[in-house]
C-alpha cells in the first residue's frame, strides 16, 4: 500500500470560489517523492498517456494503485458528497508541455470529477505564473481565482461542471502530472474510454517495434 496524506486531504477545506474544489500541497509526502518521480518513464513527447500504455517502477505503480482503488475514491465521495461506486476510472500520465498546452477549457462532459496530481519536485525551475494552473472566473486567462503551482505532490480535485474553466500561461519544458478522472456510465464516457484504451494498445505496439 501507498501512503498518502489522507488527514491532509480531510482537514482542508473545500473551496467553492471559482467552482468547488480542494488544493492539497504535499499529498504526496515529502519523503516518498523522490522514489516516485525516479519511477516515473522519461516521457519525450507532449500529451496525455495512458498509464497501460506506460512503463512504471514499483513507487510509480504502488502511487497509481492507491489512487485507482476504493480509499482514495471513498475519500473523494465524501469531500464532494458525490456517490462514485460505479463511476469507471480513467488514469493518464503527462509528462511535457509545450505552447500547445494549457489552453482555457473545460473538461469533457463525461468526466465527473478531475484529479491532478503534480509530481515535478520543488527544485524545479518553476516561473511564478508559466505551467501554474488557473481556477478561471470566466474564459479569461487574468481572471483567475486560484494559481495551483505544479510541484511537490499537490494534489488537486474539482467537480467538472460547464462553469469550471481552467488553463495556464505557456510553459515549454517537463511538466509531470498525473490526471485521474471518475466518469459518467454514458455512450460519450465509453468512447472516451475505449478511445484512451486504443490508444493505450497502439502505444504498445510503436514502442515494441
Amino acid at each position: 500500500m501507498f501512503t498518502l496524506d489522507y488527514d491532509r486531504l480531510r482537514a482542508t477545506t473545500i473551496a467553492t470560489a471559482p467552482f468547488p474544489h480542494v488544493v492539497v500541497p504535499h499529498f504526496v509526502p515529502e519523503s516518498a517523492l523522490p522514489a516516485v518521480f525516479g519511477d516515473l518513464p522519461r516521457m519525450a513527447k507532449r500529451g496525455s498517456f495512458p498509464i497501460a500504455s506506460l512503463s512504471l517502477g514499483p513507487q510509480a505503480a504502488a502511487l497509481i494503485g492507491e489512487l485507482e482503488g476504493p480509499r482514495f475514491r471513498a475519500a473523494i465521495a465524501e469531500r464532494f458528497n458525490l456517490d462514485l461506486d460505479d463511476a469507471p476510472t480513467m488514469v493518464t500520465l503527462r509528462g511535457q508541455s509545450t505552447e500547445r498546452d494549457g489552453h482555457i477549457h473545460c473538461d469533457s462532459t463525461a468526466k465527473r470529477v478531475t484529479v491532478l496530481l503534480y509530481l515535478n519536485p520543488e527544485t524545479a525551475a518553476w516561473n511564478q505564473h508559466e505551467g501554474c494552473l488557473r481556477l478561471l472566473r470566466s474564459r479569461d486567462l487574468e481572471d483567475f481565482a486560484v494559481e495551483v503551482p505544479p510541484v511537490n505532490g499537490t494534489l488537486l480535485v474539482f467537480p467538472n461542471s460547464a462553469e469550471a474553466w481552467h488553463g495556464h500561461k505557456t510553459f515549454v519544458g517537463p511538466r509531470t502530472v498525473v490526471q485521474l478522472n471518475y466518469m459518467t456510465n454514458d455512450s460519450a464516457a465509453r468512447s472516451e474510454l475505449r478511445r484512451h484504451r486504443l490508444s493505450a494498445f497502439v502505444k504498445r505496439l510503436t514502442a515494441a517495434a
